[in-house]
């Protein structure tokens, strides 16, 4: 069954929490469950710790805890270590059954770094890349073994970024790794959407609807801006935006044809105070369930 969700980040921003600071927690929840309609939402700092006092406050909102960004260290400590650092995370996404935790490798990340250009990420050598999937496959051995799926996310200004890194990691990882697919970052890292999801689709289990900008997103590379500095002059948006440049509907019906089941997720940071949430969100959400129709997925 195919879910639609969103991510609070559209809002209030976590990496740079003066974004959209203003904006009340009730407001985010309310257009994005009562008033645009979404099935779940993702993580965001705003939420309660508790798993249950989150349960119970996306639930008054008609909304589903989705799953959440969960940063791994495996760069730099142990897969035990790992495994110990992940527990009140792993609670939280089984107490509201959920079926994937987002795990993005962190320990050497520049993307919340506002004085770092995104164009200096930090990469790993082949042998490196081999190690480090090692362990993200043990750490996904062990998820498995309590009821959640690892969805490994690909993002700009970190280790897995460009198609080569997302081809290197699928390589070096085995079949508990699954992954997250971002069609703004995989496009914003150097790739063809549609070919990098085709040659992954057998294993993606998440499935991100970010969009891009090219023009800012050409400045970004040029220019030697930051991750959060592209964020705010607009780098991405949702789907159905006419300045956006991915095209989701050939990526709809990839997953269509190989049975895709699972959430498929606006994840559009924007500054607020330039691009209301509200209509934005709205236009994705309408955006994608007539592609996901028009492609035999809903």
């Amino acid at each position: 069954m195919i879910l639609f969700g969103t991510n609070p980040i559209a809002w209030a921003n976590d990496d740079d929490r003066t974004i959209g600071a203003n904006i009340p927690t009730a407001r985010i929840l309310d257009e994005a469950g009562r008033q645009i309609g979404f099935d779940g939402i993702e993580n965001g700092h705003r939420w309660p710790d508790d798993p249950e006092e989150l349960r119970a406050l996306l639930g008054s909102y008609g909304l589903k805890f989705i799953s959440g960004w969960y940063s791994t260290e495996l760069l730099v400590r142990s897969v035990e270590d790992e495994i110990a650092a992940c527990q009140p995370h792993l609670a939280k996404l089984k107490h509201n059954g959920c079926r994937v935790m987002i795990v993005c490798e962190t320990s050497n990340a520049i993307h919340g770094d506002a004085g770092r250009a995104v164009n200096d990420r930090p990469t790993l050598s082949a042998s490196e890349m081999k190690d480090f999937g090692a362990k993200i496959e043990a750490f996904a051995a062990y998820l498995a073994g309590q009821g959640i799926t690892l969805v490994y996310h690909h993002h700009m200004g970190t280790i897995v970024e460009s198609p080569e890194d997302i081809d290197a990691f699928m390589a070096a990882t085995g079949p508990h790794t699954h992954l997250l697919f971002d069609a703004g970052h995989c496009a914003f890292g150097g790739g063809d959407p549609v070919a990098v999801l085709t040659r992954h689709v057998a294993r993606v289990r998440h499935f991100h609807a970010k969009n891009i900008r090219p023009a800012v997103v050409e400045k970004v590379r040029k220019e030697g801006w930051s991750f959060l500095k592209g964020v705010v002059e607009g780098a991405f948006t949702v789907p159905g935006d006419q300045e956006g440049g991915v095209d989701f509907g050939p990526l709809l019906k990839i997953l269509a044809g190989a049975g895709y089941d699972g959430w498929i997720v606006i994840e559009a940071e924007q500054n607020p105070d330039v691009r209301n949430p509200l209509l934005y969100q709205t236009l994705g959400l309408a955006t994608l369930k007539r592609l996901s129709k028009e492609a035999g997925l809903i």
